[in-house]
């Protein structure tokens, strides 16, 4: 046979889609491993037409699990970004919509035993050296996909997946503030820049000729926004101890604006160059924090009088809907504005089997 047969799963993650792998069944070199990944999903070719990816940074993802020996810690996740357009693979950051589809795989490949009714999947991030634990639906020990949670993005209704963070402040940059303030300016904007699970630069829509609710069809379409906005991102990575970003996929750069569906704050934001349909959960997070955090330019948009203890609720609109997220506030004497982050997400296989890549790729 002149191809080789990959076992794994085509998942849905939040609103991500994209193949997940036992680490056991991937070469051990990374080398090899992006070079098949990059087979399997048909890159690059902007259509991955030779591959099963779609076409999308959101839906040419790769989750590849293993599992743990950390005390504590049921499995392991390495996020793997696949480019559609360039033979690139990418492990530079975290992904929290595919998170969602780790639990139900673990279980599905017994990586971890199902209880009967909910089972909790402790999961070490390892591209963030962070821990989320997600609660799976298993009744009769089984993991079901089935239910009444619907996410904005993804349409009808499924199981819920309640995902908990512990320790996300500054996973890839050092800090909660990487620059030590709660506004720079840079390129000639007014920013904050703010890592809670995932680094991310937010401007003011407005700033750039912006209402803030156009689609991304809209902003990707307007190529001197879209300059300014990359000007920014380059300039802020190495003032967010990233270095020098040209090539990576972080920051996020949000560009926000005042609520326009009764939520926390309107959220347009760049994965880094395309314009997201929707908002990435570990964004989303970080995003909410920075409404919190005194003196930042979220804060002053954001329109809710929000209390300084205790647990909160912000809703964070996107060009599809909206995302809630949950936070408790940290005591002020911890240095920190939260302490923990929650969220619903929903997640579903769609396929398992082999996936048959070229032997020449090898």
């Amino acid at each position: 046979m002149n191809q080789i047969a990959v076992p794994g799963a085509l998942m849905r993650g939040g609103t991500s889609k994209g193949l997940v792998f036992n680490a056991d069944d991937l070469p051990a070199d990374a080398a090899a491993r992006d070079a098949l990944l990059l087979a399997a999903m048909g890159s690059p070719d902007v259509r991955q037409i030779d591959g099963v990816g779609g076409a999308h940074p959101l839906t040419s993802k790769v989750a590849v699990v293993s599992r743990s020996t950390r005390a504590g810690v049921d499995v392991e996740y390495l996020f793997l970004q696949v480019w559609p357009d360039r033979p690139e693979v990418s492990d530079s950051q975290n992904c929290g919509n595919m998170l969602a589809a780790v639990g139900p795989f673990a279980i599905e490949t017994g990586l971890v035993a199902a209880r009967d009714g909910v089972t909790p999947v402790r999961i070490w991030m390892t591209n963030t050296s962070s821990l989320a634990t997600a609660h799976v639906p298993t009744p009769g020990g089984e993991v079901t996909y089935a239910g009444d949670a619907s996410i904005d993005g993804v349409p009808g209704t499924h199981a819920p997946i309640l995902i908990e963070f512990a320790d996300l402040v500054g996973s890839s940059t050092g800090a909660l503030l990487p620059t030590g303030r709660p506004r720079d300016r840079i390129a000639g904007f007014d920013v904050t820049c703010i890592d809670n699970g995932m680094p991310v630069v937010c401007l003011r829509a407005v700033d750039l000729g912006l209402s803030g609710q156009e689609t991304p069809a809209q902003i990707e379409a307007n190529a001197e926004v879209l300059a300014a906005v990359e000007r920014v991102r380059l300039a802020a990575g190495p003032l967010m101890n990233l270095g020098d970003v040209t090539d990576q996929t972080v920051p996020k750069m949000s560009l926000l604006s005042l609520p326009a569906q009764g939520g926390s704050i309107a959220t347009r934001t760049l994965i880094p160059h395309r314009v997201h349909e929707a908002i990435g959960v570990l964004g989303a997070i970080s995003v909410a924090t920075a409404c919190l955090v005194p003196d930042s330019i979220v804060a002053e948009l954001a329109p809710e009088n929000l209390s300084s203890t205790g647990h909160v609720e912000l809703t964070v609109e996107h060009p599809t809907g909206s995302f809630t997220v949950g936070l408790d506030l940290a005591s002020p004497e911890s240095g920190n504005v939260v302490e923990r982050a929650g969220l619903l997400r929903t997640a579903r296989m769609l396929m398992r089997g082999e996936v048959l890549i070229p032997r020449e790729t090898q």
